[in-house]
């Protein structure tokens, strides 16, 4: 990790250098052989604030200096929505909790062995809070990953349920709708070119009509799509996704897809580019149901709805279609129907973090200790009657954020073992998903957009 900014500087000499507010890559085989190691650390991990900026800046700029660059889905949908993207597969979206940058690593390695630009890194919001990583944080990660493993062309960054919580909704609404808008700002800034909004928290089955029952969802969305638009660099169209139904709630229906669309289009002003997506609820729920002994309830997951809720997305609205979440925990049988069934993209977390605990090369005595931790911390979140199995199954993603730097600093040879069984399992995901040879497409219907910031230093 580089002390300061000027020895860093120094380091980063024959690999990057800054010239009249220009950053050039003069030796890519020296960056990737060790500096941008030692740069996503510092970015990651260092105390001083001013120290960490300037890194994270180097790793975006050297990353576009070599034709990487935070990108936009949208314009992919949307020609999806138009039928002019051949072929039915869907895009996996992959929330990283941990080992951000190694995780990363291994996701595009398995992209290249499949010839995929098709897939998206995000982080949720709640994610972002247990796991320390903000925007400006997790996005160098990401990028830094690219860098590493010779990636070329567009990264989809994503910010992930960017939820408004009912119960502060309908306290102050205004201030609930800021803390968001502050959260996108920020997550723009830092090269997350495709958000979710999520405010069907906002849906009040009560009410009498579905029109009224979408109301606060679809108003907020337009608001918060409203601001978007208004603070997107030049030549990007951030990808915005919405939501009809809340995960692990009732499962979605045409009438509220239509109601929620319609709502949704006519509070927006003419000619605002809208969603590109739209979330809906099949009978998933994140992270799976725990049993008394830690293994997952089977889940009766609605392929028809699914599929009906995506052709009706794409035929009468334009978009590219709907997305699933709560995925990730599903039998490796049901993946391939997910394109069968017209899915449009996948969201994918907590069976990573499954693999990761239940693998042999984890630490025992690091998975005893974010166990411990969870059992101290935690206790008030336990629900009555749940065993010491369903509790840390439901609670250990917590124990991420506190052990950061305890993961960083396991031997490498720990973290590139469990990172090649992530890697199998991407692999995995990107066959059974039909989300191969989709390079060609990607690169068609995605323009490369350099987007800078302001050098800090």
């Amino acid at each position: 990790m580089y002390e300061n900014t000027e020895k860093m500087l120094k380091a980063v000499s024959g690999a990057v250098e800054i010239e009249d507010g220009e950053t050039i890559v003069t030796g890519e085989e020296r960056l990737v052989g060790g500096v941008i190691d030692d740069l996503i650390r510092t970015a990651t991990l260092h105390d001083d604030e001013k120290t960490k900026s300037a890194a994270r800046w180097i790793i975006r700029e050297s990353a576009q200096a070599l034709g990487i660059y935070p990108a936009s889905i949208n314009d992919l949908y949307l020609a999806r929505g138009r039928g002019e993207v051949k072929g039915d597969f869907s895009v996996p979206a992959v929330n990283i909790r941990f080992l951000t940058y190694d995780v990363a690593r291994a996701l595009f390695r398995a992209a290249r062995r499949n010839n995929s630009l098709a897939f998206i890194f995000e982080i949720a919001k709640s994610e972002m809070g247990y796991t320390f990583q903000q925007p400006g944080e997790y996005a160098p990660n990401i990028i830094a990953a690219a860098i590493r493993e010779r990636h070329r062309g567009p990264v989809f960054i994503q910010g992930d349920h960017y939820q408004l919580k009912a119960k502060n909704f309908r306290k102050d609404a205004a201030a609930e709708k800021e803390s968001v808008k502050k959260l996108i700002s920020d997550s723009i800034a830092a090269g997350f070119f495709n958000i979710d909004i999520d405010s069907s928290t906002l849906v009040d089955l009560d009410r009498p009509t579905i029109d009224e029952q979408q109301k606060d969802n679809y108003e907020v969305t337009a608001e918060l799509t409203r601001f978007i638009r208004g603070i997107e660099p030049e030549g990007v169209t951030v990808s915005v996704g919405g939501e009809i139904g809340e995960v692990g709630h009732k499962n979605s229906t045409e009438e509220e897809l239509i109601a929620y669309m319609e709502g949704l289009n006519a509070s927006l002003p003419g000619g605002m580019t809208g969603i590109s997506k739209v979330s809906v609820q099949t009978g998933t729920t994140h992270g799976g149901v725990p049993l008394p002994d830690g293994s997952i309830a089977d889940v009766k997951l609605d392929f028809d709805t699914l599929e009906r809720l995506s052709r009706l997305a794409v035929e009468r609205y334009g978009l590219g279609g709907a997305v699933q979440h709560g995925a990730s925990t599903l039998p490796d049988e049901l993946f391939d129907k997910f394109p069968a069934h017209r899915c449009n993209e996948i969201h994918l977390a907590t069976g990573f973090q499954n693999i990761v605990f239940e693998s042999p090369r984890f630490p025992d005595e690091v998975k005893r200790a974010m166990n411990a931790y969870i059992m101290e911390h935690f206790a008030d979140e336990r629900n009555p009657g749940w065993s010491d199995e369903q509790f840390l199954y439901k609670l250990r993603k917590k124990g991420w954020g506190p052990y950061k730097k305890q993961l960083w600093d396991m031997p490498g040879v720990t973290i590139d073992a469990v990172c090649r069984e992530l890697e199998d399992k991407f692999d995995f995901l990107f066959r059974k998903l039909k989300s191969v040879d989709t390079r060609d497409v990607v690169l068609e219907k995605v323009r490369p957009v350099r987007v800078s910031a302001p050098k800090p230093f």
